[in-house]
């Protein structure tokens, strides 16, 4: 699977050949998570996802996402409690959609299951994927809606950032976090929203991104930088568990 997937090991198409027999058994907490320090956001998320993230821009020109900051190291997830629980309030659907996701080739999608996830099984423990007379279950049939209305958003998400790149609007960033006696900590490799670009736009373009909620989404993304002293704290805090 491409890295950019992130928690997937073994995806596979979904298949009444290979999976007739295959069930998802529920799975308490995210664990799944627990190496990684950030996941794609979609842009209809923003307004849950800002309260609590810092939401920035990552990849490549052309092909930049939104995405969440879970934590200061490359494999630190500090929303991840030591159970498995998640420590936010909002979960990203990136995670929520796991262990399912679509590979796409050209304009034809497929349906993927992680076949390393903890919960597959063929024992008949949990939503079988198939029924006995081989058509999708209707747990399947939710899970393909759930992802088609993510891909749907992600589409949207797409345009979002194309437009903000268009207007220049950004500039690689690096945040810096001070962790309990005043060690100070680093991350880079992401870009954010220039204040100053974003109130230079001519009032036409302005008024148009008011129109499309591009201009509360790129707000929502500057408000949310803040929250990178509370990742700096949960971070002193985390030290402060002794080590299991």
């Amino acid at each position: 699977m491409p890295t950019q997937l992130l928690i997937y090991r073994t995806a596979v198409p979904v298949s009444r050949d290979r999976h007739q027999d295959a069930a998802i058994a529920p799975v308490g907490g995210y664990g799944f998570a627990g190496g990684i320090n950030s996941v794609p956001l979609m842009a209809v998320e923003f307004a849950q996802a800002a309260p609590e993230y810092p939401l920035v821009f990552a990849g490549q020109p052309g092909e930049l996402v939104p995405a969440v900051i879970l934590g200061i190291g490359s494999d630190q997830n500090l929303f991840l409690n030591p159970d498995g629980d998640w420590a936010g309030t909002y979960v990203p659907a990136f995670l929520r959609r796991y262990p399912f996701v679509f590979s796409h080739d050209a304009d034809r999608f497929t349906l993927c299951v992680d076949e390393e996830y903890a919960g597959f099984n063929r024992a008949g423990e949990g939503s079988a994927l198939f029924d006995a007379a081989g058509k999708p279950t209707p747990y399947t049939e939710s899970v393909l809606t759930f992802l088609q209305e993510y891909q749907e958003q992600f589409r949207r998400t797409q345009a979002f950032c194309a437009r903000v790149e268009e207007l220049g609007l950004l500039e690689p960033m690096q945040a810096q976090v001070t962790v309990g006696s005043g060690e100070r900590l680093s991350l880079s490799g992401f870009q954010a929203v220039n204040r100053d670009r974003l109130k230079a736009l001519p009032g036409e373009v302005l008024a148009e991104l008011a129109r499309n909620d591009g201009l509360e989404l790129l707000y929502l993304h500057l408000q949310s930088m803040r929250n990178f002293e509370a990742l700096g704290r949960r971070l002193a805090a985390s030290r402060d568990v002794p080590a299991q």
